[in-house]
């Protein structure tokens, strides 16, 4: 009976809906700190800007974003996906559909013609995000994210947020599923920047950068809302599996809030 109802169009706008009035709630009885405090300040001087995050942290991103902002999000084709772009266009972002993947599966799945449309919209002055991981190869930064900056001039902000309550999902991404009445913490790398001649060397190393920098946001975020063990962790597995990354990358492609 599931498997029907998601396919309507009706139940997809409601769940869709639904879940932004529930971020909404979420996000809007948080205590938030950011890294660094001024974290606005450099970031408008930077726009437009590429964000990005890993997947199953990205629900509270859209309230990231100023009302000044103009702002897209990369957004997978799949019918469940659907859920989350009506989510996105209900908080204020617009949803570019289609998402990195393995092999011929990046054309299939519209990663193409997705990754064009997020470059022309820089060129727009429309800042873009998007989850750093391959889909099914979740916090291994891919090359599609830096591949985006290359032809786009636009700076790469890695950035993770946290909620001190929250549970974790049983998925491939172990997605955050944030609680009301807590703290979060949103943390931003510096920032990465390819340059429009980069070869495949000068790429993988942006990726690695992509990499290492969503880690140290993560390990401090967890940290922030209370959790230093699990920063702890975080930061020797991303000290141990640093190095074995470039291996497993398969994209090949082509904002304070109202607490703050």
């Amino acid at each position: 009976m599931w498997r029907r109802l998601r396919t309507s169009p009706t139940v997809r706008t409601v769940l869709g809906r639904g879940m932004a009035s529930y971020l909404r709630l979420v996000w809007r009885t948080q205590r938030v700190v950011m890294e660094p405090a001024n974290l606005y300040e450099l970031a408008d001087a930077q726009l437009p800007m590429i964000l990005t995050f890993w997947h199953g942290q990205h629900f509270l991103t859209p309230f990231l974003v100023r009302p000044y902002h103009r702002a897209k999000v990369m957004i997978s084709r799949s019918a469940d996906a659907d859920v989350n772009a009506i989510a996105a266009e209900a908080l204020g972002i617009g949803a570019v559909r289609g998402s990195g993947a393995q092999g011929r599966d990046f054309r299939t799945k519209g990663g193409f013609n997705a990754t064009l449309e997020m470059i022309r919209h820089l060129g727009e002055g429309t800042n873009v995000a998007m989850t750093a991981d391959v889909p099914k190869i979740s916090r291994i930064a891919g090359l599609g994210v830096v591949t985006i900056a290359k032809h786009s001039g636009r700076p790469i902000y890695p950035v993770a947020i946290a909620t001190s309550r929250r549970i974790i999902a049983r998925s491939w991404d172990k997605s955050a599923i944030h609680l009301p009445f807590g703290r979060a913490a949103v943390v931003a790398g510096d920032g990465v920047r390819v340059a429009a001649d980069a070869g495949p060397e000068e790429l993988e190393a942006a990726r690695r950068e992509v990499q290492r920098q969503l880690e140290v946001a993560t390990a401090r975020a967890e940290e922030l809302v209370g959790r230093p063990e699990e920063a702890r962790a975080l930061a020797r597995k991303g000290a141990v599996e640093a190095p074995a990354t470039a291996a497993r990358t398969g994209d090949t492609a082509p904002a304070p809030s109202r607490n703050g």
